[in-house]
C-alpha cells in the first residue's frame, strides 16, 4: 500500500479526483435554483390606504378599511423596493354594485407578477346607501362642575345654530344628539365664548360616521350670581311720637333680587324692611335701607320707598273745639206765665191741662 502511494500515477488521480470533486460543489452551490431559494425575502409593508370606487355623489359606502396590511414574497430585490417605494395601490371597486350589502375582494395593481402578495383583510363586508343631507340644530353643553359655588349658568347660544349632515340614510335617521362641548378650568363665574366641535351622536353616544358641515361653532356662554326674587315686607320698630296715629305704610317695591350661594337664597322666604316709626313725623315717602341677610352678596334694590299715612292727634283736637264752640242764637224775651198756667203744669198733675179747662167750662 505504501507502495502505491508512493507512485506518481496514483498522486495524480487522487488529486485530479479531488479537483473534480471540488467543481461540482461550488458549481452546486451557483446553480440558478439555490441561487433563488436564498436570496427570496418576505416583507411585510403596514397601513396600506385603500381607495375605493363608486358613486360619491349620491351614495354612501360603509364597510371598506381605511388602511389594510400587504405581505409580499419573492425575490429580495423587487420585495425590497416595492416595501421601500410603495409605489403600488390597494383599491376596491364598487362602481357596478347596486345598493345593498355585498361582500367585496381588494384588488391590487402596480406589483411584480414574480412577487406573492397577501392582503389582511382580503375581502371586506360593505354596505352601499344612498347618500342624505339633513339640517340639524346644534345644543351646546358644559360641564356645570366647572363654575363656581355661587354662580349658575344662565344659558348658552351657538353661532350657527344649525348645521347640515351628510352621510349614510340609516346614519341621519340614528341621530339623537348633535352637541357642540364647551371646556374651561375649575371657577368659571364670567360669560365667555368659544369655538367648539361639534359631534354627532346616536341614542348610546356613539359617534357616527358622518359629515358636517360647518364642522366648529361659536358658543356664547353666559355666567352669573345665582339669584331669587324674593317678597319685601315692612317690620315695624320703635314707636310714633305722641299724637301721631300711623294709619298706612305701603312699600315700593314689592319684591326685589338677591344674589348669592344657591343653599343660602334658596333658604330665604322673603327680605325684611326695618321701618323706624319714631321717624314717620307726617304723611309723605321715606327711603329705608336693606340690610343684606347673611349670605346675601348682592340686591337689586338697596332702599326701599315707604309711604306713610298718618293722623296728628292735635289736628283732631282743633277740630273738635271748633265745632263746639260755635255762637247759639239769642234766645227772644217772654212775658210771665199767668199764675194759673204754672199751677196746672204737668208735672204736677197727670191729668192733661185741656181737661181741666173743660171741667171748668162745665161748671
Amino acid at each position: 500500500m505504501d507502495k502505491m502511494m508512493d507512485s506518481p500515477w496514483v498522486l495524480r488521480i487522487v488529486a485530479l479526483f479531488l479537483a473534480f470533486l471540488l467543481f461540482f460543489s461550488v458549481r452546486t452551490e451557483l446553480s440558478p435554483k439555490n441561487k433563488t431559494i436564498t436570496s427570496e425575502q418576505t416583507v411585510v409593508i403596514r397601513d396600506v390606504p385603500v381607495d375605493v370606487f363608486y358613486d360619491d355623489k349620491n351614495l354612501i359606502v360603509t364597510g371598506i378599511p381605511k388602511t389594510v396590511n400587504v405581505t409580499i414574497k419573492g425575490p429580495t430585490p423587487l420585495a425590497l423596493k416595492a416595501q421601500t417605494s410603495r409605489d403600488f395601490s390597494i383599491f376596491a371597486d364598487l362602481s357596478k354594485l347596486l345598493i345593498g350589502e355585498h361582500n367585496v375582494k381588494l384588488q391590487y395593481e402596480n406589483i411584480s407578477d414574480k412577487l406573492q402578495v397577501t392582503l389582511d383583510p382580503a375581502t371586506v363586508k360593505v354596505n352601499i346607501e344612498e347618500k342624505v343631507t339633513q339640517e340639524f340644530r346644534v345644543d351646546p353643553e358644559l360641564n356645570t362642575r366647572l363654575i363656581e359655588e355661587g354662580y349658575i349658568l344662565n344659558g348658552m347660544a351657538a353661532n350657527p345654530t344649525t348645521v347640515y349632515i351628510t352621510g349614510a340614510k340609516s346614519a341621519i335617521e340614528n341621530i339623537s344628539y348633535v352637541k357642540a362641548t364647551v371646556t374651561g378650568e375649575q371657577g368659571l363665574k364670567e360669560p365667555f365664548s368659544q369655538v367648539a366641535a361639534v359631534k354627532v351622536l346616536d341614542r348610546d353616544l356613539n359617534k357616527l360616521d358622518v359629515t358636517i358641515e360647518p364642522e366648529t361653532v361659536k358658543v356664547q356662554v353666559d355666567i352669573g350670581a345665582y339669584s331669587r326674587e324674593l317678597p319685601v315686607v315692612l317690620k315695624e320698630i320703635g314707636k310714633a311720637e305722641n299724637g301721631i296715629t300711623v294709619n298706612q305704610l305701603t312699600i315700593s317695591p314689592t319684591k326685589v333680587r338677591v344674589y348669592g350661594r344657591k343653599s343660602i337664597i334658596d333658604a330665604l322666604t322673603a327680605i325684611p324692611v326695618e321701618v323706624d316709626l319714631s321717624k314717620i313725623t307726617e304723611s309723605k315717602t321715606y327711603e329705608f335701607d336693606v340690610k343684606l341677610p347673611e349670605g346675601v352678596t348682592k340686591i337689586s334694590d338697596t332702599k326701599i320707598k315707604v309711604k306713610a299715612d298718618i293722623t296728628k292727634a292735635e289736628q283732631e283736637k282743633t277740630t273738635t273745639t271748633t265745632t263746639t264752640t260755635t255762637p247759639a242764637p239769642t234766645p227772644t224775651p217772654s212775658l210771665p206765665s199767668p199764675p194759673s198756667e204754672e199751677t196746672n203744669t204737668p208735672s204736677d198733675n197727670n191729668t192733661p191741662p185741656t181737661d181741666k179747662t173743660e171741667e171748668d167750662i162745665d161748671s
